[in-house]
């Protein structure tokens, strides 16, 4: 008799192989195209530092406003009460680490420990973290749905210039991951199947609840709402003629783009594709990289050493 043998852990580690290989990679490309790009991001930087100071708080403010906004929306996706403070500081935490691992495996793992802490067991989280991410990917597509008609022709493509020999690579990836998507469908559906389920469950069960489900909601239209009023304001203090309308949905596209790329919270693919929408949109190169640089200060590079402080002091204190 052949004995029955776990292969889960194997398959897992193969899939976190693939993920860490394909971010690896994107990294690489996104520090190739900052290299070619050094003088146009100093240039940015320089127009940043003499930026609007007055702009440039409403936007530190705004960034701090999307962890508790993210804290709402995951009080929403839960039936239970859980712990105010520790929530947003969680949420905190969760944004640090989410800039560590990639696409969303760091805040995720956060997350997931401070809910089963809290008393969940590892599927109702899971399905909880689900619920707050399908909720946030509706708001957004609601919220392009609702700017575009006001700012037409903004998310129409750019004629660009690709030489064959990036051509050729282009198509190799995409076949690539192609590939390893048809592969691993079948293994996959019979996973999603049980888990869509749970997550129609979960969502019919808070709607029955009009608070969690106004928190969910609320929740994830503030954490997108702030996100691009940080960008907003970001434009403001440094002089670029942009409406906020059109601020918002260029940064609701791209962001949206960047999020199908498994980098370390956007790192490098954000910032690329918020730098081409601007640039796309009439703004010069250098007023582009100053917008994403005050962006990517405020919502990355200025909370992470305390972000990861605060998770060390959750840790400790046996939060997560």
């Amino acid at each position: 008799m052949v004995p029955n043998v776990n292969t889960t852990p194997v398959t897992g580690r193969r899939g976190v192989y693939w993920r860490t290989g394909l971010c690896l990679a994107l990294l690489a490309g996104a520090g190739w195209l900052l290299r070619r790009q050094w003088p146009t991001v100093e240039h940015g930087a320089l127009r940043l530092a003499v930026a609007d100071q007055g702009w440039l708080l409403v936007a530190a403010v705004a960034a701090v406003g999307t962890w508790a906004s993210s804290a709402l929306a995951q009080q929403g996706a839960v039936a239970r009460r859980l712990p105010g403070g520790r929530l947003v500081a969680a949420q905190f935490a969760a944004s640090a680490a989410n800039h560590l691992l990639p696409a969303g495996v760091g805040a995720g793992a956060v997350n997931l420990r401070f809910l089963m802490r809290c008393g969940l067991p590892a599927g109702r989280g899971a399905s909880a973290l689900a619920v707050k991410g399908a909720a946030g990917a509706v708001v957004r597509l609601v919220l392009i749905a609702l700017l575009a008609p006001a700012c037409p022709g903004l998310l129409r493509m750019p004629p660009v210039s690709v030489s064959v020999p990036a051509l050729l690579a282009v198509i190799a990836v995409a076949a690539a991951v192609v590939l390893f998507v048809l592969l691993m469908r079948a293994r996959v559906w019979a996973r999603c199947r049980s888990a869509v389920a749970a997550v129609v469950a979960d969502i019919r069960a808070l709607h029955a609840r009009p608070v969690r489900a106004a928190a969910l909601w609320g929740g994830s239209l503030a954490f997108a709402a702030l996100h691009a009023l940080v960008l907003i304001a970001v434009t403001r203090a440094v002089e670029l003629s942009l409406s906020p309308a059109r601020v918002a949905l260029l940064y609701l596209a791209a962001s949206g783009a960047a999020a199908l790329l498994p980098t370390p919270g956007g790192l490098g693919s954000l910032d690329a594709a918020l730098a081409l929408a601007l640039t796309a949109s009439g703004i010069p190169a250098a007023a582009a990289a100053s917008a994403v640089l005050g962006y990517r200060l405020l919502t990355v590079w200025l909370p992470l050493l305390p972000g990861l402080l605060v998770l060390g002091l959750l840790v400790r204190r046996r939060a997560l």
